[in-house]
């Protein structure tokens, strides 16, 4: 206190804050007060999105980032960075009865998802020995996308070696980036 104290005095005398709030996170002391200097500088308006709105991007852009979660954490010190998720296609069909058999099914999304990689060596990293890595990935994310998207999903993944994508002004693009 007895360095920071002078410091914070000498800066509200430099520049001209709206207000100065030492606050600790580590020791969780002045927090409260931060929030409420915060909270006060804010603007009151109405909300921009619904309350019920998660997020402001798209299903098939969640989808191909739930599928490059799942690469990330199942590789582990292996995880090829240079990798990208593209969303090849994305279907709903709606709760319907099938006519060849008379049953009611529901509603479902099919995705066709191509994880792209720079090399060789990443595609079988990302594969896995016997396709187990691919197969556990595809599992685990078409979990998450069915609790996410309320309804049962159909997700297959394939993976290419598309060399130099990431250097590629075109295939960013392409790519959504």
């Amino acid at each position: 206190k007895g360095t920071l104290l002078p410091l914070i005095e000498t800066f509200d005398e430099s520049f001209d804050f709206a207000d100065i709030v030492p606050a600790s996170a580590l020791k969780n002391q002045n927090l409260d007060r931060l929030e409420e200097v915060i909270a006060s500088h804010l603007p009151n308006a109405t909300p921009i999105y619904d309350t019920e709105q998660i997020t402001d991007r798209s299903e098939r852009f969640l989808a191909s980032e739930i599928i490059r979660e799942k690469i990330m954490r199942s590789a582990g010190d292996e995880v090829p960075y240079d990798l990208t998720v593209q969303i090849d296609e994305f279907k709903d069909e709606a709760a319907h009865t099938d006519p060849k058999t008379g049953r009611p099914r529901k509603a479902c999304t099919f995705i066709d998802a191509t994880i792209y990689v720079e090399r060789n060596g990443q595609k079988a990293i990302v594969i896995g020995e016997k396709g187990q890595r691919i197969k556990q990935v595809g599992m685990d994310a078409r979990k998450d996308m069915e609790q996410l998207f309320g309804k049962k999903v159909m997700l297959t993944l394939w993976v290419k070696v598309k060399r130099g994508w990431s250097d590629d002004e075109r295939a960013l693009t392409s790519l959504g980036y």
